[in-house]
Formats: C-alpha cells, structure tokens, sequence
C-alpha cells in the first residue's frame, strides 16, 4: 500500500490533474525539473572543482555541501509552490461551493418577491412596488455575480462546459440586443448594427459566445451613462462584423469614460477595475472581460481593444468560420 502511494506521488501528470493545474504550473513538474537542473549542477560543479582543486577529500566535501544546498533549496521552493497550488484550489472550491449554496435562497426571493409584485396577495401601492423592483434588481444583479464567479472558477479549473457547433453570430448579436434595448433607451443611448447580408456562420460555443457579446454590450452601456447625463442628443454605441479571411470580426464602439494608458495593460484580468470606472461609480465585479477572453481563446480567436480616456472604447473579437 506503501508502495502504491509513493508511486502515485511521483506520477506527475496524476498530481497535476489533482491541482487542476496545467504541466508548468504544477509543483511536482517544478520539482522535477528543479531536481534534474540539481544533477547537471553537482556534475558541473564537479568538473569544474577537480580541475581548480588537487585535492579529491575537499572536492567531494565542495560537491556534497552544493548537492545538500541545492536540494534544500529545492525543497522550500517546492514546497512553497505546493502551498500555493492548494490555496488556489481551496479557493476554488470555496467559490463553487458558496455560490451554488447562495443560488436556491436567491432564486426564492425573485420568487418571492415577483409573488409580491403581481397583486395576489392582496393590493400593493405604488410606493411598495417600487421598493420591491429595487429589491428585484439586486437580487439580478447578485445571480450575475454569481454566475460570473461560477464560470471564472471553471475556467481555472479548465471544467467549463464548451462546444464547438456552427451558429449565425448576426442571430445572436441582435438576440442581445433586444435584452439590452430597454436599459440603453433608459439611459439615452442608441445601438446601431446594421451587419452585411450573407455573412458566413461562425465555430464556437453559441452560449458562451453569448456571454462575450452581452458582457462587451453591457460595459459599453454602464461606461457611457456618465457622460451621456450631460448631453441633449442620444448617445450611440455602434456594433459592427465584417469578414476577414476565415474569421468574422465584431467589434463595438462607444463614446464612453474610456481606459487610461496606464490601466490597459491590465484590463483582461480578473477583478480588475480601471480608475475611470471607479471614479465614476459604475457597477461591475471585474470579471467580464477575464471571462470574454477564456472564451474567445477557446474558441480559437483573438481578443483586443482600443481606447482613449475620455473618448471612448472600441472591443473587438474575432471568431474563425465554418
């Protein structure tokens, strides 16, 4: 039994799916390759020695106290990887569990609270109903945030459920759209996409994708609603695709806060917040644009941006065709 366990120890692709870690970031691959670089440093260490020092009692001494530092080094480091992989998997863990444990209370107060609203328990006044569609637009707003840490906690676990199936990126774009039109209308905002006939079909995930092209539609809406308070005419976001080579490229325009130079760098990384953003008080976890560009990825296409501080935004994606 002994045996078994310390052969399972040292299979490094097993340890490696144990973590949930791809190979260059698991402790036992670390360790490894830190153990081989110990070998040809000991044998180095020897040539070198024998040729400087004529005395074989003192190389030996020399070559034992490396060998003994090296791999004690190699230990700390090791095992400080290995804490570090656990956390993250804890962390993981900890997530998934807290969220689908807050998902059934939350669903049962938008229950609760849509039972309200509808008048059959008896008649709500005005003032009532509103409080309760307040209520109701936290309790949305927190199932987002669950769900986007659900989904971030899967791609870091590389258990993201994902397809590949040929779908009408035109269809979808206008399916979001339709779900955003209230909020932008709301807010003084137009959304214009006018997309050429007979564009070809997409590869990829529809839902997923779905997901890019709301989170991309929603951050343009929330960041030009600061300065669109300030204006008679309508704002407008611009959604354009066209084809280039074997990929479809969408990207949308919006005239909003925009990112400063010094924040882009760290736009696509989870729970990251730009300063502009923050100033301006918008909602958000800092999550949907970490999570649009796994997707794009994994899709097989490529993600960016262009922007410029008080101008706006434009984001871009492209997808490849079938």
């Amino acid at each position: 039994m002994k045996l078994k366990s310390i052969l399972k120890k040292l299979n490094v692709i097993s340890q490696c799916k144990h973590y949930k870690l791809p190979l260059w970031q698991c402790p036992q691959f670390f360790f490894l390759i830190m153990g081989i670089v110990t070998i040809v440093m000991i044998l180095a260490g020897y040539g070198i020695f024998t040729k400087m020092i004529a005395d074989p009692l003192i190389v030996a001494r020399i070559v034992v106290g490396l060998g003994l530092s090296l791999l004690i080094i190699n230990f700390a480091l090791t095992y400080g990887f290995r804490k570090a992989a656990e956390a993250n998997q804890m962390k993981s863990e900890f997530i998934r569990i807290v969220s689908h444990q807050l998902r059934a209370p939350l669903s049962n107060c938008e229950w609760a609270v849509e039972f309200l609203i509808s008048g059959r328990l008896g008649r709500i006044e005005e003032k009532q109903v509103k409080y309760l569609g307040i209520l109701k637009e936290n309790i949305y707003r927190m199932q987002e945030l669950i769900s986007k840490l659900l989904t971030a906690s899967r791609i870091e676990a590389g258990t993201l459920p994902f397809e590949k199936v040929s779908f009408s990126l035109v269809d979808l774009i206008k399916d979001s759209i339709l779900k955003f039109e209230p909020s932008a209308e709301a807010s003084g905002i137009e959304i214009s996409f006018k997309p050429r006939p007979n564009l070809p079909k997409v590869i990829g995930d529809p839902s997923q994708i779905k997901v890019v092209v709301e989170n991309l539609l929603d951050n343009a809406i929330h960041y030009t609603v600061p300065l669109s308070g300030f204006q008679k005419e309508k704002e407008e976001i611009k959604i354009r695709l066209k084809l280039k080579k074997n990929y479809l490229y969408f990207e949308i325009e919006d005239r909003g806060v925009g990112i400063p130079k010094l924040d882009q760098k760290y736009i696509f990384q989870k729970f990251f917040r730009g300063r502009e953003v923050l100033k301006y008080r918008t909602q958000g976890s800092g999550l949907g644009l970490y999570i649009s560009k796994s997707i794009i990825e994994k899709s097989g296409g490529q993600i960016g941006f262009n922007s410029k501080p008080k101008k706006g935004s434009i984001f871009w994606f492209t997808l490849p065709i079938t």
